[in-house]
């Protein structure tokens, strides 16, 4: 998809109930059942790309972007960096390698959430060609991770290397479209304002955050005794309950199948969806419309912190706490 080709441009007053079609009802579908494999392994897909791509490395390639994996570069997060001086369109790397790349970045995501990506490097950075890689550990052992970073992403893929962290450690979305209607990303604020939407008005006076949102990056999990702004999932009734589980399944949606199924494994042993909090943020109400552009999900295990305002970064960190 060209950088000139834009998503089609929706009013953000007509909300639509059935948001992200066939892949978020997938998505939906797939949450809770207990009889899911939770978690990617080293023959997974996107982690047999990066073995194959490991051994197509030289020496030189290695030095430049393989490190031990416990090295602080696997911990940072940020939306706007290169995680590696090489960009993946330079002459560093082969036409073959790029091909490896680009399988591994398929391999992580859903069908249509690759085509988001895709769509949002692009827009942000002229394509994937503009964005970076790492390799931590050596692939196919016990412990490694591939990552890919840039503007407004990081991906990764680990072979579920990170014990209980989903996605192998945190990771970033957005886009630098500033209307909201035209930002890849605006139909997960539709999704999540209709739990606001459905909500009495007490439970919206609990929800709804006067105060300064939390910075972007601080989604550090805060285990069993952390406290969360906005409104318990556990005192909503079963119909709100069921909106938020459908957003759950939207939000997770552009990632592959064994991701999600972490996640809601890492949840329901966190407690369950009773165990979330919403929280929407008055502040940053794009055409002040009380359509809540910032809003965050949060538990012991699970930080989703979405800032749409004035264009979208999303942080999202989803694990046990470490003792």
């Amino acid at each position: 998809m060209s950088p000139s080709q834009k998503p089609v441009a929706v009013d953000r007053r007509q909300f639509i109930k059935v948001v992200g079609g066939t892949t978020a009802a997938v998505a939906f579908g797939g949450l809770f059942q207990s009889n899911l494999f939770a978690g990617p392994t080293t023959s997974s897909a996107a982690e047999t790309a990066v073995t194959e791509l490991y051994k197509t490395l030289t020496d030189k390639q290695k030095s430049a972007i393989c490190f031990g994996f416990n090295h602080d570069l696997r911990n940072k997060i940020n939306a706007n960096w290169n995680i590696t001086k090489p960009e993946i369109g330079d002459d560093f790397y082969t036409d073959k390698q790029r091909t490896l790349i680009d399988q591994v970045v398929r391999g992580i995501t859903s069908k249509d959430g690759y085509k988001t990506i895709i769509h949002q490097m692009n827009d942000d950075a002229g394509g994937m060609h503009s964005y970076s890689i790492a390799i931590f550990g050596e692939p196919g052992s016990s412990e490694f991770e591939f990552e890919l970073t840039g503007r407004h992403l990081t991906l990764r893929a680990d072979g579920n290397s990170v014990d209980k962290a989903a996605f192998g450690g945190p990771i970033v979305y957005g886009h630098g479209i500033e209307e909201p209607a035209d930002n890849l990303y605006f139909s997960q604020t539709k999704q999540t304002n209709e739990v606001f939407k459905a909500l009495d008005a007490d439970q919206m006076a609990k929800a709804l955050v006067k105060s300064t949102p939390p910075k972007e990056t601080a989604v550090a999990i805060k285990g069993e005794a952390g406290r969360f702004e906005g409104i318990a999932v556990s005192e909503l009734k079963d119909d709100q309950k069921q909106l938020v589980e459908k957003t759950l399944g939207v939000l997770l949606s552009p990632y592959r199948q064994e991701d999600r199924d972490e996640v809601m494994e890492i949840v329901k042993e966190s407690g369950g969806m009773d165990k979330l909090h919403m929280a929407f943020y008055q502040q940053g109400d794009l055409q002040s419309d009380k359509v809540w552009d910032m809003w965050r999900v949060e538990g012991p295990s699970f930080v989703w912190h979405f800032r749409g305002a004035p264009h979208v970064h999303a942080y999202i960190n989803i694990g046990h706490k470490k003792a």
